[in-house]
């Protein structure tokens, strides 16, 4: 596939407009990536974008914002990365930086059948994901195998240990089956990158997890201690999405920042925003500082935000440019088609549990599934419009039923 030449502004509208209408968390999230930039705009191949998607499985932090910021740097460099994360972070980091502002919590009730609406295009967005990627990753017996026992194992042990064990077990059975199946010409992800960065990225991603205690111990303002529990919070958390959770409640709720009631009423305002789970943090950050006035909250917000996806971003500036060159070795490129059958597996146990699971309650919520899958195969309006039909068809729903 030729390289793509985006402009900035180009890529962060595109992404301002998945960070408006991406509901349904990280997988759902992933899969809007892959309708807007595989399928409809096709600037990527299924290959390279399951490549990127396995690589960001594999290092902790926000996967789909990573892969977010993995598809901004492959279409605009490093500037691409960041406009990609701001237009894509922005719309849930107001809402919810302004929540934590008010100091009040989000009723959910008052918009619970949007909120239906919103899950049912969620399941029909990853099922067509899903189908896309199956057809193009598993186009064989021994990789369809492999996506099946993938998907069955972290059906029945839905762990970050299972995902690792999957992953690993698919890089190993590609390996041993797939060698002759491999093109070792497969395009790099887009721009060159530098080296030189990447090793200054993955430095500093480091250096600041062993610095940040250091100078929160130090500082007797307190800043230096909420940059930490929030940079620490973003590097450690395996899985990203609702996993970062217990890291973030350990952060702000353990040391009385944050009272628990707080904490959760912020929880529940993310469920109902689009967008990545990480934007919680800038409803934290302005929770904290809530009755010291606007600009504090605001400031305070900001940084938390920061803090917490920043070393997301380190990881993808200073592991891309390495990953964009160890993938195309013949023995990788093997490993990596048995990472990428692995992958389809890990997206179908998700569409399973939690989201089937979660959204799907009767044969009105499988129509409109089905629905929703129909016209995202034979793209009858664009998924931002679908999103926008999703929820006034759940809002209504719920006023009829």
């Amino acid at each position: 596939m030729p390289m793509v030449s985006v402009g900035l502004w180009q890529i962060f509208l595109i992404f301002l407009r998945l960070g408006l209408t991406s509901f349904g968390g990280p997988v759902a999230h992933i899969s809007y990536f892959r309708e807007e930039f595989v399928a409809r705009r096709k600037w990527l191949g299924d290959a390279r974008y399951a490549d990127l998607v396995a690589l960001c499985q594999f290092a902790p932090g926000p996967a789909s914002s990573q892969v977010g910021m993995g598809i901004g740097m492959a279409l605009g460099g490093v500037p691409g990365s960041l406009v990609a994360w701001l237009g894509f972070t922005m719309p849930s980091a107001i809402v919810l930086a302004t929540l934590g502002m008010a100091f009040v919590g989000f009723d959910l009730a008052s918009v619970e059948g949007v909120l239906r609406g919103l899950k049912l295009v969620a399941v029909g967005v990853v099922a067509h994901a899903l189908f896309g990627m199956a057809r193009t990753l598993c186009p064989d017996v021994p990789r369809a195998i492999l996506a099946v026992l993938a998907a069955i194992i972290m059906i029945a042990s839905d762990t970050v240990t299972a995902q690792f064990a999957v992953i690993l077990g698919g890089m190993l059975a590609g390996l041993i089956l797939l060698r002759g199946k491999a093109d070792v010409s497969a395009a790099g992800f887009g721009k060159p990158h530098s080296v030189k960065g990447a090793v200054v990225a993955l430095c500093a991603f480091f250096a600041l997890l062993i610095l940040l205690p250091v100078a929160a111990r130090m500082d007797q303002s307190g800043l230096f201690a909420v940059i930490d529990g929030f940079y620490r919070s973003g590097a450690l958390v395996f899985g990203g999405g609702h996993v970062v959770l217990p890291l973030l409640q350990n952060a702000v709720v353990a040391p009385g920042w944050v009272d628990g009631e707080t904490f959760l009423a912020g929880y529940g305002a993310t469920q109902a925003v689009p967008g990545p789970i990480f934007t919680f943090a800038a409803y934290l950050g302005a929770a904290l500082h809530s009755g010291g006035g606007i600009w504090v909250s605001a400031l305070t917000s900001l940084v938390a935000l920061i803090a917490i996806f920043l070393p997301a971003w380190l990881l993808v500036v200073g592991l891309l440019p390495f990953w964009d060159r160890v993938r195309h070795m013949p023995l990788m490129r093997a490993g990596l088609l048995g990472v990428n059958a692995a992958v389809v597996g890990l997206l179908a146990a998700v569409l399973y549990d939690p989201i089937w699971t979660d959204a799907i309650h009767d044969l009105f919520d499988i129509g409109c599934v089905a629905l929703a899958f129909v016209v995202l195969q034979w793209r009858i309006i664009p998924v931002w419009a679908l999103v926008g039909v999703g929820a006034l068809a759940g809002y209504l729903a719920e006023l009829v039923i």
